[in-house]
């Protein structure tokens, strides 16, 4: 069974301590104690660490030998339109489940009215539910949850290969057009979903020129967040089965 793997704020001199909402969840939920051993990662690099001391509000470990770990195969902005906080937060959970590096919420014209000004309010709260999310995934790096953007300018993230999922009829699937480009390890890759609605005719020409592809998660209307995952899963498989050929 694997061992259970936690976050904590940095490692230093073989030692790294661990409070709050985590370290009660270990010392009443989990029951740890001195000499257990826990996978920790500092978000740079992944430790085994031994307890040596709990009490209710802090957990001190002992580093016992760094460990190995996997690079994700590909690194992944997902633009996402702001919808209600409830299933945006799905979104960030499951996001950060499937790899994703970095998340912009980002204001559409369809986006309801007053999101964006409450949205980074939530921030904090997004970025506790991606920590859990990345703590139950086994990540060793903790995915970015970005400021709330204007639309034009989350169209500016850098990226190798830029991706818009497209209601309207006509876009190739995406699966099709990630099978049909070069991919390599590391590449950076954007997708931008849009909100309930889809994109207006302005949006689509900034996208255009912005270099985004139109592409297709599917023959049915998805809601925002099932499209968001669902081209997600896409995209990390493409990746991951392109390195495993050159393996």
């Amino acid at each position: 069974m694997a061992r259970r793997r936690f976050f904590v704020d940095r490692v230093h001199d073989g030692r790294a301590e661990m409070t709050g909402d985590d370290a009660r969840h270990l010392s009443r939920v989990l029951r740890a104690s001195p000499g257990q051993r826990y996978e920790i990662s500092d978000n740079r690099a992944l430790y085994l660490a031994e307890i040596t001391e709990v009490t209710a509000q802090r957990v001190v470990f002992r580093i016992v030998e760094p460990l190995e770990f996997a690079q994700p195969p590909v690194e992944i902005t997902l633009l996402a339109a702001l919808i209600k906080f409830d299933r945006f937060e799905w979104i960030v959970e499951k996001a950060t489940e499937l790899g994703v590096a970095k998340i912009i919420p980002m204001n559409c014209e369809r986006s309801e009215k007053g999101l964006a000004q409450a949205a980074e309010k939530r921030r904090e709260r997004w970025q506790r539910v991606a920590r859990e999310a990345s703590q139950q995934s086994r990540r060793v790096h903790l995915p970015e949850i970005a400021a709330p953007a204007a639309f034009q300018q989350a169209l500016k993230e850098p990226a190798k290969y830029r991706f818009a999922l497209e209601e309207n009829p006509g876009a190739p699937p995406l699966l099709t057009v990630t099978l049909s480009i070069d991919r390599r390890a590391g590449d950076a890759v954007v997708l931008a979903v849009g909100p309930e609605g889809g994109w207006t005719d302005d949006e689509r020409s900034h996208l255009a020129r912005a270099g985004f592809n139109a592409v297709s998660a599917g023959f049915q209307i998805m809601r925002t967040e099932t499209a968001a995952v669902s081209a997600l899963a896409v995209l990390t498989n493409a990746w991951l089965a392109a390195i495993r050929i050159e393996e």
